[in-house]
């Protein structure tokens, strides 16, 4: 995804305005330890909290890394644990972090309810990447805290570097309540721009000037933030401010947008100028294609297959090779490099496009899977993000060459259904991009196996993942080796079912741009039908056995958020053991909620007269949901659940039983 950079001029002025930082909390610098907070027997945020954050202090400043300016944040965390659960929970500390942020400096200790103090050792730090809720990959810095029990006090300290911009969001809730947050920052003096702030989900307090420039704003408190099942990103739920940066005057939205409008689409121009050999790369790509669709799906392959993304996981290039790679001005440098970053790449789709006689436009746009857009907000903040508009007819067809593994006529998940702009020299205009429908991101799952007498279970499975689905795996596999490819596979398989002996896997199309992304692999699970005297239980949903319920609570904080709509379909073969029959012949049921939720079930015995053939077909539709659905989304899927774990009985005929 596209993300606008920070302007050299900007990252001097930031270093200049920064210089007097703010004192780095390194070494032996602990606050004292107040006596009532050890002897502190009950939380005061949340009467039922297991833990909680006597304060959560961080220090913001710019510092020189050599080649860039990075902002940094000194983060310092005292908590108080008051039950064994608390201690569970908080015995383990995870700090995320994106690839181009720096987790530094951790140091911590333990306060024990007697007052003794056991230091974390510089060696318990580790790295490690995670999956985190909603399918992003993050990595972690996780540390154990020594000696923690009901009673004591920890606290960590922590400095985390990340690139220099415009923007500074300000987090105010972690996943245990927290009696004081405060941020210190210092003003920054930018010509013809001030600091503002806008606070989502909460109400700090005014920002307050601080000495030698500083200004600082808090908040008490603050409850916990609890992620739930599909739940809106983060920051449509969470409490945080966004600190940026902002000329004085007060803009009127439309005004603003028209005049971002006009501006972005002025920059873009001259980075989409075709030439000859632009010309010639386009009727190299479109060949005899006649139609605009047609034209567009083979550029859009061109510029995926012929250019290397250098901005890619799977590109194999290092920071230090990036670095020594020329800058492309132009479309016809993209070409002759064959290589390009995210702009390069759009701008070269853009100007094959025009060069096949088509009207191409820049497009600026948000991303849901990390905000909703507000029109209302002047500023670019939440529209960081560009892909290409295409005239066909009369409509504007969106296209994002740079994003290797989103298919044709999509755009990604987070940018389909949402305003955007699309510039223009004289009106630009917002236009929806369109969602795409369920029979576009399909799990296709298919199972051959044979059920032995004492309910082993074992054979040969294939799960194919096309548009959204097949995007996201793609993406979460593409920079991995393949023994971590594999790794990640039997993972997902023994979540499910822990007796699982996941043999002979193969994965395919992982970097390709149009094929569908593949597990296949043969499997042994001991144990999968309950065997009782003559007769066996077996649960003819092999791809679901094991989940658990999607929505688990009965009562839920936060709207229920579907990213897209997808589609399940599956084929299920088990080869009954010898001498058994079906006894229990009724099936799982379907059925339709809304077209919201729909799904088609069947069972029945194979040709073969020896094996149970079971199909479900699963639709879903919709995409946000307010909390007071949700006690109806939540019997839909606890029945869907149900039907899932539905199991038919086997029975030892007679005839076998006396052999």
């Amino acid at each position: 995804m596209k993300v606008s950079r920070t302007p050299a001029p900007l990252l001097i002025s930031l270093f200049i305005a920064f210089v007097a930082a703010v004192p780095a909390l390194a070494g032996d610098d602990w606050k004292p330890i107040d006596p009532a907070h050890l002897a502190m027997k009950a939380p005061v945020v949340e009467k039922d909290a297991d833990a909680e954050a006597i304060f959560w202090e961080v220090r913001i400043s710019v510092e020189d890394a050599g080649s860039e300016y990075r902002t940094t944040f000194f983060h310092y965390v005292r908590i108080k644990v008051f039950t064994e659960r608390g201690k569970e929970k908080q015995s383990t500390i995870e700090l995320p972090y994106l690839d181009k942020w720096r987790i530094s400096d951790v140091v911590g200790r333990t306060i024990k309810p007697d007052g003794s103090i056991v230091e974390l050792k510089k060696d318990q730090v580790f790295d490690r990447t995670a999956i985190k809720f909603g399918g992003r990959k993050v990595k972690v810095k996780s540390f154990a805290m020594p000696g923690v029990e009901p009673g004591a006090i920890i606290e960590y300290r922590w400095r985390e570097a990340r690139p220099t911009s415009y923007y500074t969001e300000l987090q105010f809730q972690r996943e245990v309540p927290v009696q004081s947050v405060k941020y210190y920052i210092k003003t920054l003096s930018i010509p013809n721009l001030g600091l503002k702030a806008m606070p989502f989900h909460c109400q700090p307090s005014p920002l307050y000037k601080e000495k030698d420039g500083y200004q600082s704003t808090g908040m008490v408190n603050v409850p916990a933030f609890r992620e739930e099942p599909r739940m809106p990103p983060e920051d449509e739920v969470r409490m945080w401010m966004l600190l940026y940066y902002s000329k004085a005057e007060k803009y009127e939205p439309e005004k603003f947008w028209r005049e971002y409008g006009k501006k972005q689409y002025d920059e873009y121009k001259s980075a989409m100028k075709v030439n000859d050999d632009v010309r010639k790369a386009a009727a190299e790509a479109v060949g005899d294609a006649t139609t605009p669709e047609q034209k567009l799906e083979r550029i859009l392959f061109y510029c995926r297959t012929k250019i290397k993304n250098i901005q890619s996981d799977a590109s194999g290039l290092t920071e230090a090779d990036i670095k020594k790679m020329k800058e492309n001005r132009s479309p016809s440098d993209t070409l002759k490099r064959g290589y390009g970053d995210l702009k390069n790449i759009d701008m070269l789709f853009a100007a094959m496009a025009a060069a096949s006689g088509l009207e191409a436009r820049p497009v600026r746009l948000g991303d849901r899977g990390s905000s909703f857009f507000d029109r209302s907000f002047p500023d670019e903040y939440f529209m960081r993000y560009s892909v290409i508009a295409v005239k066909v007819g009369s409509d504007w067809k969106f296209f994002d060459p740079s994003s290797t593994y989103t298919p044709y006529g999509m755009l990604r998940w987070g940018q389909e259904g949402i305003p955007a702009l699309v510039t223009d020299s004289k009106e630009p205009a917002f236009v929806d991009t369109p969602l795409s429908p369920p029979e576009r991101s399909v799990e296709k799952t298919i199972g051959k196996f044979k059920l032995s007498e004492d309910g082993t279970l074992e054979g040969d499975a294939q799960i194919e993942l096309t548009g959204h689905l097949g995007e996201r795996a793609k993406d979460d596999n593409d920079d991995d080796s393949p023994q971590k490819r594999e790794e990640t596979l039997r993972n997902i398989i023994k979540k499910r079912m822990s007796t699982a002996e996941v043999s002979n896997i193969r994965i395919e199309n992982v970097t390709d741009p149009i094929k569908p992304f593949i597990y296949a692999f043969h499997v042994k699970v001991p144990g999968y039908a309950t065997r009782t005297g003559k007769r066996l239980f077996v649960q003819p949903a092999f791809f679901q056995f094991g989940e658990g319920p999607l929505f688990p609570t009965t009562e839920r904080k936060h709207a229920v958020y579907f990213e897209y709509a997808w589609l399940e379909d599956s084929v299920v073969n088990i080869e009954m053991p010898e001498g058994f029959a079906l006894d229990n012949a009724e099936a799982p049921e379907s059925f339709n909620a809304n077209d919201i939720v729909k799904c088609e079930v069947k069972l029945g015995i194979g040709t073969d007269k020896k094996s149970l053939v079971y199909t479900r077909r699963l639709k879903v539709n919709g995409m946000l949901f307010p909390v007071t659905s949700y006690p109806t989304l939540k019997q839909v899927f606890d029945f869907l659940h149900k039907q899932d774990n539905h199991a038919v009985t086997l029975k030892l005929t007679a005839a076998a039983s006396s052999n």
